[in-house]
């Protein structure tokens, strides 16, 4: 693939596209949210068919798409020129696009990651190169041909059928200007380490650990019912899922068998059918490494609370395991249908358990108490925290990690300012 032709093209489209206004933009939008719904069938079965996503998870995953492209279509203009108070006549702050962004996408949700960070970025003026998981470019050529549908420029966006070796290359072109990562810690790393070495921003949204702490005053029962979902929607391959359920032990025996039952009633089935809710993992070197996760916990003390089954060459039943603090699985992620059980003794057990890992994405905490709500809130050290809910991105809200979870922000306003050069503009006239 010619990468220096597609870059010039990307070049030339964005000292067109950086010109036109917020609101024709915007106008866009509204169509490619559109092409989204009108299509959303044939969008989700190639989800399904090429990571293996249950096809009612994939709709849904399209139908949340649209949700946030309808949300930017009808945003604020967060870009317009601030205007400061100052002795000078003229004292404003001004938001440029950058320029060329690169895209490196995962697989596990191959449409609603790629577009939660290219939309907002070309909302602000900058035209996208996308690097989609290889397992996913038939997601990315139709992403790409929904924004030719949608009546935008030639070159806004483009999928690029290269390897990671070929990163580097695009990264170091002077024209690239910026780089958003969502993948694993050692791949944000790597991009991170290459795009500083080349003076170019980058957000990077990586992996996660996340906690449910469900307290003894809390609705337990609810919270039982919610948690197998939090950790085994996308059959458990989500950064933000919950991971490591933190007891209270005064609630440990009303808990557990619980969320036993309604965690076993996730099994494995066929993905294109509507009532499936657990399929096979996206690869199965993917399911070799969580075997080997596995053994690797039970061989550091971990017990077993429910068998992780493998059945097939990516297909397992769920597991849990009962974990203690020091087990070196705890500084790693486990990635598919195997959780985590833990017990605290009281708050600060808890709170020491939460924060006792390299990563910082998202925790759940479930308690009637506003004081101790707050407690967690004012210590967890995490991107977000969730109260009696299970945790989930919303459009309206920034989303982005802690520590080893990444830096930077995706989804809100705040996302439409990421890849602007901030641009002062002082002085008498």
């Amino acid at each position: 693939m010619d990468l220096s032709k597609s870059i010039d093209s990307a070049y030339k489209s964005f000292t067109e596209w950086k010109k036109v206004p917020f609101a024709d933009r915007q106008k866009l939008l509204v169509k490619l949210a559109d092409v989204l719904e009108k299509n959303k069938e044939k969008y989700a079965e190639i989800i399904t068919l090429e990571m293996h996503k249950p096809i009612s998870q994939s709709i849904a995953e399209i139908e949340k798409s649209a949700g946030m492209i309808q949300f930017y279509a009808k945003a604020e203009n967060v870009l317009q020129p601030e205007k400061i108070k100052t002795e000078f006549d003229i004292s404003d702050v001004h938001h440029d696009a950058l320029g060329i962004i690169l895209g490196v996408m995962p697989w596990n949700f191959p449409f609603w990651q790629v577009l939660r960070f290219a939309v907002p970025a070309i909302l602000a003026g900058n035209v996208i190169l996308l690097k989609h998981a290889s397992i996913c470019f038939g997601s990315g050529d139709e992403i790409e041909n929904a924004f030719e549908k949608a009546g935008f420029p030639k070159f806004i966006f483009q999928n690029l059928r290269i390897g990671h070796s070929e990163i580097k290359s695009v990264l170091e072109n002077p024209l690239v200007r910026g780089v958003s990562l969502t993948g694993s810690e050692k791949a944000g790393s790597e991009v991170a380490a290459l795009a500083g070495k080349n003076i170019k921003k980058s957000i990077l949204e990586l992996g996660g650990s996340d906690a449910f702490i469900v307290l003894e005053d809390s609705d337990f029962e609810k919270a039982a019912t919610e948690a197998p979902w939090a950790k085994l929607q996308n059959t458990g391959q989500i950064c933000n899922a919950a991971k490591r359920f933190i007891v209270h032990e005064r609630v440990e025996k009303e808990f557990v068998p619980r969320f036993i039952q309604e965690y076993n009633a996730y099994q494995p089935a066929d993905p294109m059918k509507s009532e499936t809710k657990l399929s096979k993992m996206a690869r199965p070197d993917l399911a070799d490494e969580l075997e080997s996760q596995y053994k690797k916990a039970l061989r550091n003390g971990a017990e077993v609370v429910l068998a992780l089954e493998r059945i097939s060459e990516s297909e397992f039943r769920p597991g849990i395991i009962l974990v203690k603090e020091g087990n070196p699985i705890l500084q790693e992620e486990l990635f598919g249908p195997l959780a985590i059980l833990m017990i605290g003794k009281n708050d600060e057990e808890i709170l020491k358990l939460a924060n006792g890992i390299p990563f910082g994405l998202g925790n759940s905490v479930w308690t009637k108490d506003k004081r101790r709500a707050q407690f967690f809130v004012d210590n967890l050290e995490s991107g977000t925290v969730s109260i009696n809910k299970v945790t989930s991105s919303d459009v309206r809200l920034p989303f982005g990690g802690a520590k080893s979870s990444g830096y930077g922000v995706e989804l809100s306003l705040q996302a439409i300012k990421e890849f602007t050069q901030i641009k002062t503009v002082v002085g008498n006239i």
